[in-house]
């Protein structure tokens, strides 16, 4: 059901109430903010090509070299190596990090330069490259020419051959440079038994119930006045990795792994991110509440990363949420081994939270009485907000990626669609003048925007990686100067280069570091802020449908039973008695409809305000300080560590000879 195309939603100014025609509740996966290539992931479109991603166990597929190793042997000396390289686990390292390694090896310079030219075309190098290098590596050793059909054949004979290197001499990564601490993707978990079975958790809280159905949200009403100082440094963080494809071959899925501070990981499926979603939108629809990122037919990895990212988004604004975060159901959506096993033993309550909560008078009087014209503004200006907010996450997207040239060549007559047509008409990113191809790439991340319908030649991370082994080998072949051993002007420029090589080494890794950073970090908060208003719009189209009531109804029902019963009792026909008992029964329940409905009304009222002045004034500024800071801060101690590396390489480089 939640592959079928659907039609974009139209959020045009020809609705009532200026948002269009929202599906929130019926198909809350109706409509995507996730694709940033421009594609409705909801289309039959097929999706575009992506670039390498660590997760490449996330659609069964992997790297091109797959097929290569096969299903070989591989000498645990690979797997020494490549944790080497590789502390974060996350399945891929970098083209300097491999050039590191194989200058263990003992080789030439021109044959790693080789060998780093066999097996990657990008800056970043997947654990079956790394090994087709490594097996490469030793072929080199024992005077063989190099080709991949050697290791190929190799790996056929089950014979991967074990290199000669000497790990405990790698270079280090980095050197004047601060460690930039990355969020990358947790370890994969490989899970013996099956994930979706009944095993029991000591740690996980059991859920309350009452006569074994689990309610939802906290029992106290929405009394305080805000957040606690410094809220922003306590709040809880959620980690969603990927754990690949389950299932048997007509039935796979994707399964997830939810890691939190509260229990050990869980792995969960897509739909039950979308059980939980519905829950807390029946329970809670007017609160804020981001949507879930979309499901595609044939989707890639690059999709399946932004999905997961998506979800982590989702998972970490309502465990933060000061209501939705005490919700029973989301504590065991992150603590229970197997959500499916508990459900099928479980009744959800999907019960408005407003049935159970009521506001007493101190809270109603608290409610501005303008609540309507402060609602109003922010109407006005969420459209606006979206967009700019969408037009920033693409732009501080690309502009990262291009750090760590990551971005996916588009050819010149398919240029990347800078905007999302099916939810926003933002204006094209184009330029009257035309920025030249090889317009250089600055340190900053806000510099360097070129025009959006040109594509980089080459990846300059990988560049500068591969820059640094052409040096190495100019060094190399230099060795030897015609003029013999004494000549100082080559010994001199020999130096000189090698130190160029050096800290063009080291320059690349702080710009593959920071590039990494962006994108886990920076990237991430600038997403959530535009969740945030998207959430916003969201909750406007959730309350212009569902706060609507009876009570003017009820109010005529109840004046006419009431006359009716007046009627009756004056006439005192046969059986009088019982016509009065019903119609005084009939207005007794409208009764109580209408102080039930007015008792909604003003939660209503009080859940707008709540959400209007302690969740999003909150976190669209203070979160939004936050990341600013953040990111000033990181970006200056990077620069500084630039200019510290470059000016190391000119002192290095007072004693190279001019003649």
């Amino acid at each position: 059901m939640f592959n079928t195309p659907r039609l974009a939603p139209n959020y045009g100014s020809n609705s009532v109430n200026n948002f269009g025609v929202g599906s929130m509740v019926d198909n809350p996966l109706s409509n995507s903010i996730y694709d940033s290539d421009g594609l409705d992931p909801w289309s039959s479109a097929p999706s575009p090509a992506p670039p390498p991603l660590p997760s490449s166990s996330a659609t069964g597929g992997g790297s091109s070299f797959t097929s290569v190793i096969g299903e070989a042997a591989v000498p645990p000396i690979y797997h020494e190596a490549f944790a080497t390289v590789d502390a974060a686990s996350i399945g891929e390292t970098s083209v300097n990090a491999l050039s590191r390694v194989l200058e263990t090896s003992a080789l030439s310079a021109t044959t790693i330069d080789k060998i780093v030219s066999l097996v990657s075309s990008k800056p970043r190098v997947s654990k079956e490259e790394f090994f087709v290098a490594l097996a490469l590596v030793a072929i080199a050793q024992s005077g063989r020419d190099l080709s991949i059909e050697m290791v190929a054949a190799l790996a056929q004979e089950n014979a991967l051959p074990a290199p000669q290197l000497n790990l405990s001499a790698i270079a280090p990564s980095i050197s004047g440079f601060a460690n930039y601490q990355i969020r990358a993707p947790m370890p994969v978990r490989a899970y013996s038994d099956d994930p979706w079975n009944a095993s029991k958790l000591p740690n996980a809280p059991p859920p309350t119930a009452a006569n074994g159905i689990l309610s939802n949200g906290i029992p106290s009403s929405i009394s305080g006045t805000g957040l606690p100082s410094n809220w922003w440094r306590r709040q809880e963080n959620i980690t969603v990795n990927i754990l690949g494809q389950q299932g048997f071959i007509l039935n796979r899925y994707l399964v997830y792994e939810v890691a939190t501070d509260r229990a050990p990981p869980v792995p969960r499926r897509y739909s039950e991110f979308v059980i939980l979603w519905d829950c807390l939108v029946r329970r809670y629809p007017f609160r804020l509440l981001p949507s879930l990122p979309p499901k595609r037919l044939g989707p890639d990895e690059s999709f399946i990363e932004q999905r997961r990212r998506g979800l982590a988004r989702f998972l970490n604004f309502v465990i933060n949420h000061p209501v939705i975060k005490e919700d029973g159901l989301l504590a065991v959506f992150l603590t229970e081994p197997s959500f499916e096993s508990w459900r099928k033993h479980s009744t959800i309550s999907y019960e408005e939270e407003s049935v159970s909560k009521r506001v007493d008078r101190v809270e109603e009087m608290a409610i501005p009485s303008d609540l309507e014209d402060k609602l109003a503004i922010v109407r006005g200006k969420i459209g606006i907000l979206i967009e700019q907010w969408q037009k920033i996450c693409i732009l501080a997207e690309r502009m990262i990626k291009r750090r760590e040239a990551a971005a996916v060549r588009v050819p010149p007559t398919t240029p990347r669609r800078p905007f999302i047509p099916a939810h926003f008409g933002l204006p094209s990113f184009s330029s009257s003048s035309d920025v030249a191809d090889n317009a250089s790439m600055a340190s900053s991340v806000f510099s360097g925007l070129m025009h959006p319908g040109r594509a980089l030649d080459n990846p300059s991370q990988a560049d500068t990686a591969r820059l640094t082994n052409a040096l190495k080998v100019v060094v190399e072949v230099n060795s030897k100067c015609w003029r013999g051993d004494e000549c100082e002007l080559c010994s001199g420029v020999r130096q000189g280069v090698a130190s160029v090589a050096a800290h063009t080494q080291q320059h690349g890794d702080a710009l593959e570091h920071r590039a990494r950073t962006l994108l886990y970090s920076t990237l991430e908060a600038l997403k959530a802020q535009r969740d945030l208003y998207i959430a916003t719009r969201d909750l406007f189209i959730r309350h212009d449908r569902l706060s609507g009531d009876q009570v003017e109804k009820l109010k005529k029902r109840v004046e006419t039973n009431s006359l009716k019963l007046e009627g009756v009792k004056q006439a005192r026909k046969d059986g009088w008695e019982v016509e009065a008992d019903k119609l005084s029964g009939l207005i007794e329940k409208d009764q109580a409809g209408i102080t039930a409905a007015l008792n909604r009304r003003v939660f209503v009222r009080a859940c707008m305000w709540h959400e209007l002045r302690v969740v999003l004034h909150n976190r669209e500024n203070t979160l939004l300080t936050e990341a600013a800071k953040t990111l000033a801060r990181e970006e200056r101690d990077f620069c500084e560590g630039v200019t510290v590396n470059w000016g190391r390489l000119v002192e290095a480089l007072e004693p190279m000879p001019f003649e």
